[in-house]
């Protein structure tokens, strides 16, 4: 069972790896964008410890077959808990009410000819590059070469003065690479838009082609510029009714024939043959009957209400000229490929391409490349947007130059399913890691084998508290749930759709609707009026649903965090609801501290992976009665989770007191809980028995996280946890 054989440290280590490196780890997640993944390795180690009943990792890196049993996910996402399960050998039940999840997920587990693929793929880059090649060349400005691809256009908003009318450039800053993966700074020059390398910004004095003074300073600060030519200033204007315009001011190229005579990276101001290019692109576009380039409108929501405020009415004003032309060439190319399964992965590999191919990509200036749209979740609207290849660089090793181009994608979507087709492990010893192979799978079938292999694979895309789950039907439950005010995913991945509806709405009934966006969906959005009561309702009928398909003792686990106390309750609320009870909360590491959406904001990277049944036993000494025996327990947790390398914070600190909290109030409540009063009353109701707890939120303040057993009670608890003589609290 997960409660007797999870290993916190070993999991912890692992997953923490994991997210440093996943597209590594679980190639899979190439298939398509999905947000805030969860990792597999934490999946992996969940069933493993509850159906082999050994500790986690004296298993972890063995191949298993776990036949006969079944798993489900009522909110699939991008699909880890479901594949983990397949790739165990158990049958999988997935659900998610966005069809852009569902279709992820379905070509995430179908297996497809990898040969035929790669064929398919090499022959619309070959197309693309007969039509629309030339789009994306350069003269290079060493050897004066004009075919040397380009791997980034730079543009920045530009804005009428509204006293002389004059077109000013709205620079946020003027250094447009750092001095990191490049030997120099490189500065836009103010005056002539030359671009100038220096050493050291300190010692920049001058444009090397116009001996103007150089400053890295924009002209655009706190959303206020003043016209260069009359000095008026005045905001950058937002609630327009159209768009602000672009102007081509750099680009990045490769040329690898010049790159023993040339130091780092290869940069210009745009030549007159560029800019002719430009108008060239959208010259085409407007000759162009276009077929699959979406004229939806962008509804109003949280996220992308951001976008009307800057003048986007319509998700095709995301997109540069050239970029809208390459992609209806695309969608031409591969709509008239007939093997249907290649088909759909080619569309699926255009519909991932989206994210780096639209005009609200920036761009990197230390680690020099393109940002996709979602590098933070939400839909970011720059001053400076960066345009990537579309067709991709393939340099001399065979691997792709640069990010955002069809060979990018092509080659992680391979990568991607190759490893469906044998999966593997990395183990590691040290700084040292290995690669350590497995017979294991992902798919429905697999019949290059005797006997051949199958194994049942269901995914719906619907709401999952409309489940009728067969009784004693599952073994488990394993998900990764909305965090309540998370992300909108529906708002952003309507990016995405309104494209994919283009090219297979006709194909499924789920693509029928104009958005992915849904009135059940188990999330909080201010825009749509669904408050923290709504959340926890829909939760709590989603896991009264799952519990309804359960066998006897059989787990319902899912990963949560959150920052606010109120989210908690909320979650303690559904797990009543559903007649379950906590018999563990443990912590595991779920991001990166790194990572652009949460870095610097003092958020929390640790999950809380609650279990739940409805009948079990629970560890007596998990059951604190009073704080300071809580405390030690988030101690001793926090401790379990340096030892893995993961450095806690005190947001770390607070989410792990609260994960336990809940599983108390649920074990406290459970007994005389009434599912029938009113949600406000339910939810009060545990907030109290938080606050009647004592005073949690200051002894998290007073937490010393160096990772340090410091008193002799953390060496007797510690002590306590590896005795033989384990007591237990069932239900």
């Amino acid at each position: 069972m997960i409660e007797e054989c999870f290993d916190i440290p070993f999991v912890a280590r692992l997953a923490l790896k994991e997210k440093q490196i996943q597209q590594n780890c679980r190639p899979y997640i190439a298939v398509h964008k999905w947000f805030a993944r969860r990792p597999g390795t934490l999946f992996r180690a969940l069933a493993l410890a509850e159906f082999l009943g050994k500790p986690v990792w004296t298993t972890f890196y063995e191949s298993h077959r776990l036949t006969g049993r079944k798993i489900a996910d009522p909110f699939m996402g991008g699909g880890t808990p479901v594949l983990e399960a397949n790739r165990l050998g158990c049958d999988v039940e997935g659900y998610d009410i966005n069809p852009m999840a569902w279709w992820v997920v379905s070509e995430e587990i179908k297996h497809i000819d990898l040969k035929a693929y790669r064929a398919a793929g090499e022959n619309l880059v070959a197309q693309l590059r007969e039509s629309v090649g030339e789009l994306y060349t350069t003269r290079c400005v060493v050897d004066r070469a004009r075919e040397a691809p380009v791997k980034t256009f730079l543009w920045v908003k530009t804005c009428a003065c509204e006293k002389c009318g004059h077109s000013n450039d709205l620079f946020p800053g003027r250094l447009l690479a750092e001095n990191v993966r490049h030997p120099r700074n490189v500065v836009v020059c103010r005056s002539c838009g030359e671009l100038t390398e220096v050493e050291d910004l300190k010692m920049a004095k001058a444009c090397h082609a116009c001996d103007h003074p150089l400053s890295t300073d924009g002209s655009t600060i706190r959303g206020r510029f003043s016209c260069e030519r009359c000095g008026h200033s005045q905001r950058v204007p937002q609630n327009k009714e159209t768009p602000l315009a672009h102007r081509l001011f750099a680009l990045e190229y490769h040329n690898p024939r010049c790159a023993k005579a040339h130091q780092g990276r290869f940069f210009k101001k745009p030549d007159a043959e560029d800019l002719a290019k430009a108008v060239e692109a959208e010259k085409r576009l407007r000759q162009l009957v276009t077929r699959f380039v979406p004229d939806d409108t962008i509804p109003s929501g949280d996220e992308s209400d951001r976008l009307h405020r800057w003048g986007y009415s319509r998700w095709r004003e995301l997109f540069h000229p050239r970029q809208l032309l390459g992609l209806e060439l695309s969608a031409r190319i591969l709509t008239a490929e007939t093997d249907e399964r290649i088909r759909n992965a080619l569309c699926t590999n255009f519909s991932d391409l989206l994210r780096y191919q639209n005009s609200l990509c920036r761009y990197d200036t230390m680690a020099l490349k393109v940002l996709d749209i979602f590098s933070v979740h939400g839909f970011p609207v720059g001053l400076v947007s960066a345009e990537a290849n579309l067709l991709g660089i393939i340099g001399d090793n065979g691997a792709p130059v640069g990010s955002g181009g069809w060979a990018n994608i092509l080659t992680k979507y391979g990568k991607a399913k190759a490893f469906c087709d044998s999966p593997f492990e990395i183990r590691y010893e040290g700084k040292r890691k290995h690669f350590v192979p497995s017979d294991e799978w992902i798919g429905e079938e697999r019949t290059e084998v005797r006997p051949a292999e199958s194994r049942a694979v269901k995914l719906v895309c619907g709401d999952s508290s409309s489940a009728q789950m067969q009784p004693n039907s599952l073994d488990a439950v394993f998900t990764d749930p909305p965090y309540f005010g998370n992300v909108q995913y529906s708002e952003l991945m309507d990016f995405c759709y309104v494209w994919l509806r283009k090219l297979v709405g006709d194909r499924t009934s789920y693509f029928k609707p104009p958005s992915t966006r849904h009135h059940d969906e188990v999330v909080g959005n201010d825009t749509a009026g669904r408050g923290i009561g709504v959340f926890a309702e829909r939760l709590g009928a989603v896991w009264t649903a799952m519990a309804a398909g359960l066998k006897s003792g059989a787990p319902l686990a899912f990963t949560f965090h959150h920052n606010d106390a109120e989210a908690y309750a909320a979650i303690a609320v559904a797990i009543l609801d559903a007649g379950l009870v906590c018999s563990a909360s443990l912590p595991c590491p779920a991001e990166m501290g790194g990572s652009v959406h949460i870095h610097g904001t003092g958020s929390s990277i640790i999950d809380t992976v609650f279990v739940c049944r409805r009948s079990g036993r629970t560890k007596q000494r998990w059951l604190a009665s009073d704080l300071p025996t809580l405390i030690e327990l988030v101690r001793f947790e926090l401790n379990a989770l340096a030892d893995a390398e993961v450095r806690p914070t005190q947001g770390d600190a607070r989410c792990v007191m609260l994960g336990h909290l809940t599983r108390l109030a649920v074990w406290s409540l459970r007994h005389q809980w009434n599912r029938t009063v009113p949600t406000a009353e339910r939810l009060s109701k545990v907030e109290q028995w938080f606050a009647a707890f004592g005073q949690w939120e200051a002894a998290v303040r007073g937490f010393e996280l160096a990772g340090k057993r410091s008193n002799e009670a953390m060496e007797l608890f510690i002590q306590e946890t590896g005795s033989q003589d384990e007591a237990y609290a069932t239900f």
